[in-house]
């Protein structure tokens, strides 16, 4: 197999482009290095065709290892034909080389390996050629040995089928037929008991079945769950006497009984041997594939979630409702710095409304706060009421949101958290955290397991590394496209920039704390463990402000400064321009001389030479403004007061492969199903809306005692799509 060739294929990009990015990455160049700074190298692929690229370069790479490992074997047993060299050369799945060494593999005992002990190959042998006039019994008459636990003909026989069953099970050919059968016709079951499901989580897959070929990966999972907690017995249902004859097929000569023999060694093979072994293939490869779509949609999800517009410039209240232990209050200024914090104990059993009224009102007005970051955890309705009560009498301009508290947890107990607010306890850095998660999501969420921040589907069922994989892909890019701030970043935000690894991110902060601030990105250079590789591929994310160099507070890489002073020189300008924005008409004058003039002058390709110009126009711009703004409310509406048909605007928390969950200001969040999604067909949700949207929405259904809502966002007159 050609790899390159292959990816170029699978990717549907030009060779040569394969060939740079591969060569890129064996070099040791980070994703997002290759991504952002050799776009001439790779003709301008992008961070997700190169991750793709880079798990599919792996990928096919175990694979040639595995078919060289295969190959190896064989050979060395002497059974290496030139047809099957050829078949295992042409294999281009692991399913198809491991049935092709099936047969070569060394096996456990067997009941066909016993029979193959006792001397009985030959008569499986004469069974197979099936003689019109043979008579089975007069056949295995001679292989009839007390000694050898044959004490007649029929033993003989029996063995004689077991080697029959197990050759036909080994049959690579065969499998791929059968695993192609069953993959196309058949049906997945499930059964359960009311008593192993008491919870009624599983109460819709108690009688369950559902054609392999239209089973979603979410009901796949499910039924993985169901089946691993033992509320459920999942199997596959297929028509036996068909899979019998697709056995028979290149196989069964004629209707004697010799024949008769080999069918019934095929009718035990495919229930004994294949059945169960595909069966249990077809159900791994079903999770397979759901799982890498729920990492799919959990990475998508992830990355909408961190790259959520920040609340700049605002001075914000965080507040982490309770009940007993009363609400845990931070107030954080525009930089995330803690200015103040409190207990109040506005909810139940204490109900101190008044005097939480009064010290909020006081940290409020003293510190100047604008926005207040609700978490929505335990009292979080209660306190979203007493809140909106509060804005109401104060006559302010404040608003407040209600942010997920998901993770908060457990990064206010983590040694993380510790270190960085040794004087607060538990709950007050949890407080912090709720506020800083308004002013700065992606700062702010670095620093929890991504697994829990609550916007993925069967997360804890997936395989941890793969999707540790995938999930750590997704902070880098979104870290790495926003940029990081060198003088102010958190140990956790510098350990996602390319080239950074856990050690060398705590190695910058110690620098910084014994040093004083970076004056520029040379600096870096000093930092232990922080090579010349390491700089390279980092510097260009990382931002220095108020520093020796000017372009250091931008995206351009300090390979390429001589390239942009040259740019500047040849249109005017100087890089005193950059910091005091002057330098809107560059595009404009670059136009006018030509791109392909300024490729010459500078001695970079356009694709650079045009992410240069946007750069210096907006010096650190972050992509994240360019967004819709955060929905921030003033007032609350509870779960009683929704009536079908209401319109209300809310944000969506969460997507999964059935719908979207929007928060509608009632905390509790509400469904739109993908059938209710759009007036067209919606393949998948994510196709239609992405965490952190806001949407226009319409109740449909109010479920008070389940608290559940139903919403739509089609348009009332129009009927529901067809296939959703």
């Amino acid at each position: 197999m050609d790899i390159l060739k292959t990816l170029a294929a699978e990717l549907q990009v030009k060779l040569t482009q394969v060939q740079a990015a591969v060569e890129l990455i064996d070099q040791g160049n980070t994703i997002p290095f290759i991504a952002r700074y050799r776009k001439e190298v790779t003709g301008s692929l992008d961070d997700t065709v190169l991750r793709t690229l880079d798990d599919r370069l792996t990928y096919l790479r175990s694979l040639e290892k595995r078919r060289e490992e295969v190959r190896a074997s064989i050979d060395e047993q002497g059974k290496l034909t030139p047809q099957l060299a050829a078949a295992l050369a042409a294999a281009d799945t692991l399913a198809r080389i491991e049935d092709l060494y099936l047969p070569y593999k060394k096996k456990r005992r067997t009941r066909a390996s016993v029979a193959r002990e006792r001397g009985l190959e030959p008569l499986a042998d004469a069974l197979l050629r099936q003689d019109p006039l043979a008579d089975p019994l007069a056949l295995a008459a001679p292989f009839a040995d007390p000694e050898q636990e044959l004490p007649d003909a029929e033993a003989a026989l029996a063995g004689a089928r077991d080697i029959l069953a197990e050759t036909f099970s080994d049959s690579a050919d065969l499998r791929g037929r059968l695993r192609a059968f069953m993959a196309a016709e058949g049906v997945v079951r499930s059964a359960g008991e009311e008593k192993d499901d008491e919870a009624g989580t599983y109460a819709m897959y108690r009688d369950f079945a559902e054609p392999v070929k239209k089973l979603a990966p979410h009901r796949v999972l499910a039924l993985n769950r169901g089946a691993k907690e033992k509320a459920l017995k999942v199997g596959v249902e297929l028509d036996a006497d068909r899979a019998v004859g697709l056995v028979l097929a290149g196989v069964r000569k004629n209707d004697s009984p010799c024949a008769a023999q080999v069918a019934a060694a095929a009718a035990d093979g495919w229930k004994r041997l294949i059945f169960p072994s595909l069966e249990n293939e077809l159900m791994n490869s079903l999770f397979e594939t759901a799982s890498e779509q729920a990492i799919k949609v959990f990475a998508l999800n992830l990355g909408h979630l961190l790259m959520q517009p920040p609340v700049k410039g605002r001075v914000v209240l965080g507040l982490d409702p309770a009940y007993r232990t009363g609400c845990k209050i931070a107030v954080v200024d525009a930089t995330g710095k803690v200015l103040d914090t409190a207990v109040v104990y506005p909810t139940p059993p204490q109900k101190k409304v008044a005097e939480a009224k009064a010290k909020l009102a006081g940290l409020i007005r003293r510190h100047g706060v604008t926005v207040i970051s609700i978490g929505n955890g335990t009292a979080s309705r209660e306190s979203e009421a007493f809140v909106a009560e509060l804005i109401r009498e104060l006559k302010l301009p404040l608003s407040y949101m209600i942010v997920s508290e998901a993770g908060a947890s457990v990064y206010s107990a983590s040694k993380l958290a510790a270190d960085e607010f040794p004087e607060y306890d538990v709950s007050l850095r949890s407080a912090v955290s709720i506020a800083r998660r308004l002013q700065d999501p992606l700062a702010e969420l670095v620093k929890i397991d991504p697994k829990a921040i609550g916007i993925g589907q069967y997360q804890h069922d997936m395989p941890p590394a793969r999707l540790d994989q995938a999930l750590g892909g997704v902070v880098e890019r979104c870290v790495n496209s926003v940029g990081v701030d060198l003088n102010t970043a958190s140990f956790s935000l510098l350990e996602h920039v390319a080239g950074i690894t856990p050690a060398v991110a705590k190695n910058i902060v110690a620098y910084r704390e014994k040093q004083g601030a970076f004056k520029n990105r040379k600096e870096l250079l000093k930092v232990e463990k922080l090579g010349p590789k390491a700089a390279q591929q980092c510097s260009g994310f990382l931002r220095v402000y108020d520093g020796t160099e000017v372009l250091d507070c931008t995206a351009v890489h300090p390979e390429s400064y001589d390239a942009a002073r040259r740019l500047l020189r040849c249109c005017g300008f100087d890089t005193g321009d950059v910091l005091a924005g002057r330098l809107g008409g560059l595009r404009d004058a670059a136009e006018r001389l030509g791109f392909a003039r300024l490729c010459g002058e500078t001695g970079v390709g356009e694709p650079t030479l045009r992410d240069i110009i946007a750069e210096l126009q907006k010096p650190g711009r972050d992509p994240r403004d360019q967004l819709p703004p955060p929905l921030l409310r003033t007032d609350v509406v509870e779960l009683k007061d929704l009536k079908p048909g209401m319109e209300l605007s809310g944000t969506v928390r969460n997507v999964t492969d059935f719908g979207a969950f929007v928060d509608i200001g009632v905390h509790e969040d509400g469904l739109v199903h993908i059938s209710q999604l759009a007036d067209r067909f919606v393949r998948h949700p994510g196709d239609v809306v992405k965490v952190g949207d806001v949407v226009r929405v319409r109740v449909l259904e109010v479920d008070l005692k389940r608290g559940r809502i139903s919403l739509t966002m089609r348009t009332a007159e129009k009927p529901a799509p067809k296939g959703s």
